[in-house]
């Protein structure tokens, strides 16, 4: 088995999980689409791409030929955001957001602390305004009204 070929067999299969989870819910027609209408654009979109992904794998490497090595940075990443997921009600989207993007850029990739504050802040800012301002999509806020 190849690795690209692997890799797209799950995300197809992972595609016809969520499309199979969202036939309970009401599709609705492109110009009023309901919530399942997403959903289901995307999971076609990843199960057409996992399918090319796993065609076009011929060349890929062996799977067994894949390492280890990297997979303890991969859980950290897990954990961090399983964190962030936690604290996310508690702190509020900006300060939790900034947080991991800070722990992410600082501790995990290990770059300059002035650059991982200024990146962290940065982004948490932007994308609260991308989404709370721009998007009208509610996000928590902490106990200060961050």
């Amino acid at each position: 088995m190849k690795t690209d070929r692997a890799a797209g067999a799950v995300l197809a299969v992972l595609g016809l999980y969520v499309l199979w989870e969202s036939r309970t819910l009401p599709l609705g027609t492109l110009s009023n689409p309901g919530p399942a209408y997403m959903p289901t654009v995307l999971a076609i979109l990843v199960i057409l791409f996992g399918v090319s992904i796993a065609v076009a794998g011929a060349a890929s490497p062996p799977l067994r030929a894949l390492g280890w090595g990297e997979a303890h940075r991969a859980l950290v990443v897990i954990a961090a955001c399983a964190v962030a997921a936690l604290l996310l009600e508690r702190l509020g989207y900006r300060v939790t957001m900034a947080l991991l993007v800070l722990f992410l850029v600082g501790v995990v990739e290990r770059r300059h602390p002035a650059f991982a504050v200024g990146f962290s802040v940065a982004l948490s800012g932007l994308s609260y305004l991308v989404f709370h301002t721009l998007l009208r999509v509610p996000l928590p806020r902490g106990p200060y009204g961050l």
